[in-house]
C-alpha cells in the first residue's frame, strides 16, 4: 500500500468570509485526509495527510468544488513532514506576525494574499429559517450564515475573524456558540451569526416617541409606511430613505423635503412577481437581480405600472432591486407593497452610517427611523447597472459588488492609491498586479465626503496591509481630492482625465493593441487648458494622441453650466452669432470678453444645449438631469441623421462641427421627441465619419467608447450599430464603469503604462 505523505497548501484569492474552511473539514473527511486548516491573514493554509491519489482528489476538489461565493486562486502546494495527525481540525487564525516554519506560508501570507470579501444577500437557506414559525430565528432581522450576510462593511481588521468585526462586543448565547464551533453546521465560524436572545435588535424612533423590540419596532415602522410617512431605516451598509412607491403625496414629499425635485428614485419590491407587474423584463435580468449582487437595474417602466409618476419624472425606466437582507425581506413582506428605497444621505454625499448623526442629519427629511444596534464600520451604497446593448453595464460600485478586484497587466515598481475624480469618487489601491476599486464615495463638494474618502483610503491600505508610496491625481487643480493629497505629503503622479477614461476601457479588453477610443463625458481638463469631453484618441495605455474632437465653444459661468442647460444653450447661439433671448445680457456681454467662460469640447455641454433649446430641460436639479430627459424623449421617437461637417486642419486634427444641429433644434414645428431623436442619431453617426478618417490614417480597426455620455443607451446602441455596419470592432466596459467611477482604475492603468 502506498505510505502516507504531506502536503502544505496555500491558497489565496476570495477564500475568507464565504464558508471556505469548514468546506476544507467536510472535504478532508470525504477523501479521508488527516491534517488542519486555517486562516492567515487572506488566505487559507492546509496541512494535508493522506495517499498520493488522496491528497490528488482533495486538491483537484478544491477549486472544483469551492463554496459559491468563493473566487479561490491557484494552490500553492509543496511537501513537507508528516505530523501524523489522527484526524482533520480547523485552527484558530494565525497573521503575519505569527513566525512560520514554511517557506510557502511567509511568501503567501501577507498583503499579496488578502482578499477582502463584498457584502452577501441573505441567501435562501437563512430566508426559509426567516420565514419558519419553527425556527428561532424566526422573524429575526439579522439572520444569516457562512453563505450570506455583511461582510465589507462590517471588517475592522484581518483576518476574518468575530473579534475583528463590529460584532466583538455581542457575546454568542450558547445555542450560537454550538452552531459557531461546529465545522458540520452551516453557521461554523459565520462572524456575524446572531439570534434574537444574543444578537443585534431593532429600535423605531419618532420625535420622543421610542419603541424597542424587533417584533414591535418593525411593526410600528410599517404602519408609518402605510400611513404615508417617510421612514430612514438602517441597512447593512447605511441609511435607506423608505416610502410607499405607489403613493404620489408620499414620494413628493420626499422629493421636497431632500430636495431631490427631479433626480430618480429607486425603488424595492418584494419578489420578481410584484416587480414583473411594474417594469418589463425577461429571464436573464430576472437572474442578475436575484443575483448575490442584488443591483438597482435601470428597468423600463410598464404603461399600466402602479408606481407613483413622481419615482423617475419624465424619464422611461425605473432603478428596481430586490431585498437583500433579512430586514429588508421582512419590511417588503409585511407592507405589502413596493418600496421607495433612495439612500439616507444629503444629496451628494456618501450614505450615512451612524444613528446618531442619521438622527440628526436626516431630521428634516425622515418622520421616522428604524434603526439597529449593529455598527456599520464603513459606508456602502447600493450598486446600479443599466442594460446598454444586451449586457448590463455598471455605473455605480457598491454593495455586494465592491471593493472591486482586478488584476494589471504588469506589477507596478511601488504601491500607488488613486483618488478618480471629483464626481462620482471612488479610490483604487493598486500594488503588485493588484488593483481593488472601493464602492461609491460621491461628489466631493462637502467635508463629509472628503471625510469618507480619507477614511476608505486609509481603511483599504489598512485591510490589505499595503501602504501606497505615491499617489495619482487627475490634473485638474480644482478637484477636491487635492487637498487629501497635498496633506498626505506623498509624492504625486498626476494623469489627464481622459487619458484615465481611455486606459480604463483598453485594460478591460487586452486582445486589442491598439485603439480609436472616443471619450465623451461632461467636463475634464485637457493638455491645451480647454476642458475636454469630446474627444478621440488613438493609441494604447501610457501613449495616447488627440486625433478628434467637436468644435470648442465657450461655456458662459464656467462650471455653473452643469446645472442650468440654457447656459450651454447661449454659448452655442453666440458663438454662431445668433440671439438668446433667455439669456441675461450682462452674462452675453461677460462671454464676449471672455470673463468665467471656459473653452470646451464637450459633448456632455452639447447634450444640455439640445436639451434646453428643445425645451426638455433648461434647468437641472442635478448633473446629467437634461441628457437624461433628452434620451428619455429620444427612446420615443424615430429621427433623422443631419450631417455634421468633419475638417481636418494643418496639424491633422479633425473637428466635428455642430452648428448646423441648431436649427432643427430650435424648429418648434417639430415633436420634441423627433428632434431629440434626431439629436442622438447625428451625433452617432459623426462619430462614426471621425472613425472612418482615423481608420484611413491609421489602419486601426477597434473603438472603444468611455466616458459618462455612454451611459446614454439610445446614442450608444445607435453608435455600436454603425460602427459595426461600418466594419469596426467595437467595445463598452462590461466591468469598469464608463463614467467617472471607473476613472480610479484608468488613472493606475495609465500610469502602468506611463
Amino acid at each position: 500500500m502506498p505510505e502516507h505523505v504531506a502536503q502544505f497548501i496555500t491558497i489565496g484569492g476570495r477564500v475568507q468570509g464565504v464558508g471556505f474552511r469548514p468546506f476544507v473539514y467536510r472535504l478532508a473527511h470525504r477523501h479521508q485526509i488527516t491534517g488542519w486548516v486555517r486562516n492567515v491573514d487572506g488566505a487559507v493554509e492546509i496541512h494535508a495527510e493522506g495517499r498520493p491519489a488522496q491528497l490528488q482528489r482533495f486538491g483537484d476538489a478544491l477549486l472544483a468544488e469551492a463554496p459559491p461565493l468563493s473566487a479561490p486562486g491557484p494552490l500553492a502546494v509543496t511537501t513537507c513532514a508528516t505530523e501524523h495527525a489522527a484526524g482533520f481540525s480547523i485552527l484558530d487564525s494565525a497573521s503575519t506576525s505569527v513566525a512560520c516554519s514554511n517557506d510557502a506560508s511567509s511568501k503567501m501570507a501577507d498583503a499579496w494574499s488578502i482578499h477582502l470579501p463584498s457584502d452577501g444577500f441573505v441567501c435562501t437557506d437563512c430566508l426559509a429559517e426567516l420565514h419558519d414559525p419553527a425556527n428561532r430565528r424566526h422573524r429575526y432581522p439579522f439572520i444569516n450564515c457562512t453563505q450570506c450576510g455583511p461582510r465589507y462593511t462590517l471588517i475592522t481588521a484581518l483576518p476574518y475573524d468575530r473579534p475583528n468585526t463590529a460584532m466583538r462586543d455581542f457575546a454568542l448565547c450558547p445555542d450560537c456558540r454550538c452552531e459557531y464551533e461546529n465545522p458540520l453546521d452551516r453557521r461554523f465560524h459565520a462572524e456575524p451569526i446572531a439570534c434574537p436572545v444574543c444578537g443585534p435588535h431593532l429600535q423605531f424612533v419618532s420625535g420622543e416617541f421610542t419603541q424597542d423590540g424587533d417584533e414591535a419596532a418593525l411593526a410600528t415602522a410599517v404602519a408609518a409606511l402605510r400611513s404615508g410617512k417617510i421612514v430612514a431605516v438602517k441597512g447593512v451598509g447605511g441609511y435607506h430613505l423608505l416610502c410607499d412607491a405607489a403613493r404620489d403625496e408620499a414620494v413628493a414629499a420626499l422629493r421636497a423635503r431632500k430636495p431631490r425635485p427631479a433626480k430618480p428614485l429607486a425603488v424595492m419590491f418584494r419578489d420578481l412577481a410584484a416587480l414583473r407587474r411594474a417594469v418589463h423584463t425577461t429571464p436573464e435580468l430576472d437572474s442578475f437581480l436575484a443575483s448575490p449582487e442584488r443591483p438597482i437595474v435601470l428597468l423600463p417602466k410598464r404603461a399600466d405600472s402602479r408606481l407613483s409618476g413622481h419615482i423617475a419624472p419624465g424619464l422611461a425606466e425605473v432603478g428596481c432591486l430586490l431585498p437583500y437582507s433579512p430586514l429588508h425581506d421582512l419590511l417588503l413582506n409585511d407592507f405589502g407593497g413596493p418600496l421607495v428605497a433612495t439612500s439616507g444621505n444629503l444629496s451628494g454625499e456618501p450614505v450615512l452610517t451612524d444613528n446618531v448623526e442619521a438622527q440628526t442629519r436626516l431630521a428634516h427629511i425622515a418622520d421616522a427611523f428604524l434603526h439597529h444596534d449593529r455598527p456599520i464600520v464603513r459606508p456602502a451604497d447600493d450598486p446600479v447597472y443599466r442594460i446598454i446593448a444586451g449586457h448590463a453595464r455598471p455605473l455605480r460600485l457598491g454593495r455586494g459588488s465592491a471593493p472591486l478586484e482586478f488584476e494589471l497587466p504588469a506589477s507596478l515598481a511601488e504601491p500607488v492609491l488613486a483618488l478618480g475624480s471629483h464626481m462620482k469618487n471612488t479610490v483604487c489601491l493598486a500594488w503588485g498586479t493588484r488593483a481593488v476599486v472601493s464602492p461609491h464615495i460621491g461628489e466631493l463638494d462637502t467635508a463629509r465626503s472628503l471625510d469618507t474618502l480619507a477614511r476608505v483610503a486609509a481603511d483599504l491600505q489598512r485591510l490589505f496591509q499595503v501602504q501606497a508610496t505615491r499617489l495619482i491625481v487627475d490634473r485638474h487643480p480644482g478637484y477636491g481630492n487635492r487637498r487629501f493629497a497635498r496633506d498626505s505629503g506623498l509624492p504625486l503622479a498626476e494623469i489627464w482625465h481622459h487619458h484615465a477614461h481611455a486606459s480604463a476601457l483598453a485594460w478591460e479588453f487586452p486582445d486589442v493593441d491598439e485603439w480609436i477610443v472616443f471619450t465623451w463625458d461632461g467636463v475634464g481638463l485637457g493638455a491645451d487648458g480647454a476642458l475636454w469631453g469630446g474627444e478621440a484618441f488613438t493609441g494604447a495605455p501610457g501613449c495616447w494622441q488627440r486625433a478628434a474632437a467637436f468644435r470648442p465653444f465657450r461655456l458662459p459661468g464656467g462650471d455653473k453650466a452643469g446645472r442650468a442647460p440654457w447656459r450651454a444653450a447661449a454659448a452655442l447661439l453666440w458663438e454662431t452669432g445668433q440671439f438668446a433671448p433667455f439669456a441675461p445680457e450682462p452674462l452675453h456681454q461677460a462671454w464676449s470678453q471672455g470673463l468665467n467662460s471656459p473653452t470646451s469640447s464637450a459633448v456632455g455641454r452639447l447634450f444640455d444645449a439640445a436639451a434646453a433649446l428643445c425645451g426638455a430641460c433648461t434647468h437641472a436639479s442635478f448633473e446629467g438631469e437634461g441628457p437624461m430627459r433628452l434620451e428619455a424623449e429620444a427612446s420615443s421617437a424615430s429621427g433623422q441623421v443631419i450631417e455634421l461637417p468633419l475638417q481636418r486642419d494643418d496639424s491633422g486634427f479633425w473637428r466635428t462641427d455642430w452648428a448646423p444641429l441648431l436649427p432643427m433644434l430650435g424648429d418648434n414645428a417639430v415633436p420634441v421627441a423627433e428632434r431629440a431623436a434626431s439629436f442622438h442619431l447625428s451625433l452617432a453617426q459623426a462619430l462614426v465619419e471621425q472613425a472612418k478618417q482615423l481608420r484611413a490614417q491609421t489602419g486601426i480597426q477597434s473603438v472603444g467608447l468611455s466616458g459618462g455620455v455612454f451611459q446614454n443607451r439610445v446614442l450608444a446602441e445607435a453608435t455600436i450599430d454603425r460602427l459595426y455596419a461600418s466594419g469596426f470592432n467595437v467595445n463598452l466596459p462590461r466591468r469598469v464603469p464608463v463614467n467617472d467611477a471607473g476613472l480610479s482604475f484608468g488613472q493606475i492603468i495609465e500610469f502602468l503604462h506611463a
